[in-house]
């Protein structure tokens, strides 16, 4: 079961058939004049943005949004650290207190 299954290989039968390369003419190819230059193609158009106060308002509000609720969830993130570490610290002074008052028993 945990035996690796090799490939076998067909018997090679000695004959190699080499691959004969004959050697051909180069033939220069015609010379052709260049093309013409061709003008270039206009640009489209494109509408221009433009800011309304509205607008700007708009952007402002959205952009101070997204600031105060990155804000709120790092300072979300943070207090969950520090009361996760704070835990840890009340159950090690428990432990090391019932440990200490176990010794002093015996």
């Amino acid at each position: 079961m945990f035996r690796p299954k090799i490939p076998t290989m067909p018997t090679p039968t000695g004959h190699v058939t080499p691959s004969v390369v004959e050697p051909t003419t180069v033939v220069p190819a015609a010379q052709t004049p260049p093309p013409a230059p061709v003008a270039p193609a206009p640009a489209p158009a494109r509408p221009t943005v433009q800011l309304t106060p509205g607008t700007a308002l708009a952007l402002v509000g959205g952009g101070t949004a997204v600031v105060l609720v990155v804000g709120a969830v790092l300072v979300s993130m943070l207090l969950a650290v520090a009361t996760t570490g704070a835990s840890v610290a009340v159950c090690a002074v428990v432990l090391r207190s019932l440990l200490a008052s176990e010794t002093k028993r015996r």
